[in-house]
């Protein structure tokens, strides 16, 4: 799925992806990674200042970069922190929560987030939800991940198993149908629930 969305292969795919009604595959490399930011399960981050990662080519005041940091409660660190190599003087949940506050920032269309909470506690994982809901209102975002409690305020779920979908619908429907989350009876850990919100169009 993501390699679909980032056009790292074409073979065997069909049909189209688009953004904006917009078809990615009529876009150039540079412009679609404007439309879409990941976050993955363990970021990465340069071996800069925390401002660097942040903002990398000075786009932002330093107002508009505090302002993001409280919004993921980062605020204890200052801008010139140095990040060391790999992020290792920072916690999983707080390189999660700095590419947060980078999404935040570029306001990109499309937010896809790669089992951005699996290794973080309940506190960070409530606050990545929440600053989600609140900051991405007007962007599509795609949910990849295997519990079904950090998608189940999504619009639709797509159930994914060896590259096939099985199941497409609301999270109550697909509740309803099989309580356990899960396709005959299995617990949702054993499958990939992947979900994104409809396409939203950019005024």
């Amino acid at each position: 799925l993501i390699s679909a969305f980032f056009r790292l292969f074409n073979e065997g795919l069909e049909g189209e992806i688009k953004i904006d009604d917009r078809d990615i595959s009529t876009m150039g490399l540079n412009e679609l990674s404007c439309k879409i930011l990941i976050i993955i399960q363990e970021p990465v981050l340069f071996s800069e200042s925390l401002r660097y990662n942040l903002d990398p080519f000075n786009q932002y005041d330093d107002l508009k970069l505090w302002e993001v940091l409280r919004q993921v409660e980062l605020s204890d660190v200052t801008l010139d922190h140095d990040i060391f190599s790999g992020g290792h003087n920072f916690s999983v949940g707080q390189k999660q929560f700095i590419c947060l506050a980078r999404a935040i920032l570029r306001n990109n269309r499309l937010l896809i987030l790669d089992e951005t909470t699996a290794n973080i506690d309940s506190h960070k994982d409530a606050l990545i939800q929440d600053t989600i809901r609140s900051s991405f209102k007007e962007c599509t975002v795609i949910t990849i991940a295997h519990h079904l409690n950090t998608i189940i305020d999504s619009n639709r779920i797509i159930v994914m198993e060896n590259d096939s979908i099985l199941e497409f619908d609301c999270p109550y429907e697909l509740l309803h149908d099989k309580p356990n989350g899960g396709k005959d009876g299995q617990s949702d850990g054993a499958k990939s629930f992947r979900t994104g919100e409809e396409g939203l169009k950019e005024e």
